[in-house]
């Protein structure tokens, strides 16, 4: 018997992973790394499906292919596992609907919670589930995309010595939830809920009185953000909520600053990137404090 045709096997490996996600519409990335820019698509299932063929040029052309729900949804993407990590889920009540493999021995987990969240509850349950099973922190939100299967993974490190590039395969399609959804949800609400307050404690601080403060008198450190569950080990997020509550309290934005700096931000880029990364969460903060209501 001959070999089934290529196009066959991806289209195959799009509809698997389209029914285990069972979402109405879809949103696919199209990422051109030569021009760093991603063209987004708004489909249907089968607006997806009917597109494999014009997908599969984009991506001998050198462009990626990613897929994400369009709208709120009740599913959460966890990157950069191992196989093992995916073991350990598993044992422990986790079992994702859905592993796809992006590169060799490099997966990707879709967990069904079996109940739509909202934007900021599916963000919070994303950053539970990677701080707990040490995915990829940056990747934790609503709408992070996840590599479509079927299509090749076109990141020069992976090139083999033959030229080609691996394929993006489906490891696990059961479409199941799992039996631990339950208390995710619970969690992720606490979290959030404890998130709100403390940001609600920031804006009312910037309405009392108050003289200028120093480092020294707050009560809580840039350190206590960053390392504070709330967060996940998201830095940026960290950052900013530190930021917001030291000037509320009067601290200088260049005191402020220089608590930014405290981390290593040379992944931003350049002096002038990183610069403009702390200027963009000290604006942020004073934002937030302005749009504070007055008690």
């Amino acid at each position: 018997m001959a070999a089934p045709h290529r196009q066959d096997l991806t289209a195959h490996a799009v509809a698997t992973q389209l029914d285990v996600m069972a979402c109405q519409r879809y949103e696919v990335g199209i990422f051109d790394p030569v021009a760093d820019k991603m063209w987004i698509k708004h489909w249907s299932n089968e607006e997806v499906l009917k597109a494999v063929g014009f997908m599969k040029s984009q991506n001998a052309m050198g462009k990626h292919i990613y897929i994400r729900p369009e709208g709120a949804h009740a599913l959460n993407l966890i990157d950069d596992l191992k196989p093992e990590t995916v073991d350990r889920m598993k044992a422990e009540g986790f079992a994702p609907a859905l592993v796809v493999e992006t590169s060799p021995g490099n997966l990707q987990a879709w967990l069904a919670h079996g109940v739509q969240l909202s934007p900021e509850h599916s963000t919070m349950a994303a950053k539970c589930l990677a701080e707990r099973f040490g995915g990829d922190p940056s990747s934790a939100d609503w709408r992070h995309f996840g590599r479509l299967a079927g299509f090749t993974n076109r990141k020069p490190a992976y090139q083999q010595d033959n030229g080609h590039f691996p394929y993006v395969r489906i490891r696990e399609a059961t479409g199941a939830g799992y039996t631990q959804s339950r208390a995710l949800v619970e969690q992720a609400a606490t979290a959030l809920a404890m998130r709100e307050a403390q940001e609600r404690e920031a804006r009312a601080a910037f309405n009392r009185p108050r003289d200028a403060a120093s480092k020294s008198a707050l009560t809580k450190s840039i350190t206590d953000f960053r390392n504070a569950p709330l967060y996940a080990g998201d830095y940026h997020r960290a950052d900013l909520a530190f930021a917001t509550y030291a000037l509320s309290r009067g601290m200088k934005s260049d005191d402020v600053a220089a608590e930014i700096r405290t981390r290593d931000l040379s992944h931003k880029g350049n002096e002038r990137r990183q610069l403009d990364y702390i200027e963009r969460t000290l604006m942020k903060a004073a934002q937030s404090i302005k749009q504070a209501p007055s008690l």
